[in-house]
């Protein structure tokens, strides 16, 4: 099964800022402008313009010297590596807070990927209703999941992880986003990727610790001249 992933060997970092670029390029579309060139792009997505013209080359689209990109053409190109030229169906399986709020994202439909499932391994909250959609059983999955192809996305509990996976697996899904923390096992053919929030943040915490570290530095101590 093909997801938004990179086809020719295209970095992730790069697949990541394609939609940002897609956003922008469609603003400007809207606006009527033809064509727009790396500097605006990158002011607008906040990178510098020679991330742009990397990030670019990488879809075989170098611009056009003296004229920029062409913004349709662009668009149509980033549309297509995104996998946007279909819809994908996505199934949700764990219904705390934060299943809900995936469920109720609006952004997915703007990237080419629509909700269709929502699943709980809890029978007590089947029924209830999330953005429109009911929660399921997970004993629905495999009916949902075989016949539509879908994308699954885990929003359990740690404890719950595997048992999730493994039921996306067994229903035949070959594309999964983890968000629950700790490690899943799944077949050569799964594509597994991890969302780990808690080590972004961490991450985070470190880049603000070394950033006061270098100012610490620079600022003299009282009394000592620099």
């Amino acid at each position: 099964m093909s997801t938004a992933l990179p086809r020719r060997g295209i970095p992730d970092a790069t697949v990541a800022r394609l939609p940002d670029y897609l956003r922008v390029l469609t603003a400007m579309s809207a606006r009527g402008i033809p064509s727009t060139s790396s500097e605006q792009l990158a002011a607008a997505v906040g990178v510098r313009s020679a991330k742009v013209r990397k990030d670019l080359s990488h879809l075989g689209n170098h611009g056009v010297r003296g004229v920029g990109y062409d913004v349709a053409n662009l668009s149509m190109k980033i549309a297509a590596e995104l996998g946007q030229a279909r819809e994908w169906p996505v199934v949700i399986v764990g219904m705390g807070n934060l299943g809900r709020a995936l469920a109720a994202y609006g952004g997915l439909a703007s990237r080419g990927l629509r909700v269709i499932g929502l699943f709980d391994h809890d029978d007590a909250i089947a029924g209830q209703r999330v953005a429109g959609l009911p929660i399921r059983p997970m004993a629905d999955l495999d009916s949902v999941a075989r016949d539509a192809d879908v994308i699954g996305v885990i929003a359990t509990p740690g404890p719950s992880a595997k048992e999730a996976a493994d039921a996306l697996v067994a229903a035949g899904v070959t594309s999964i986003l983890n968000f629950a923390p700790g490690s899943l096992a799944v077949p050569d053919e799964v594509e597994l990727r991890k969302v780990d929030l808690a080590t972004e943040l961490q991450i985070l915490a470190v880049h603000k610790q070394q950033r006061y570290a270098e100012v610490s530095r620079d600022v003299p101590l009282a009394g000592v001249a620099p």
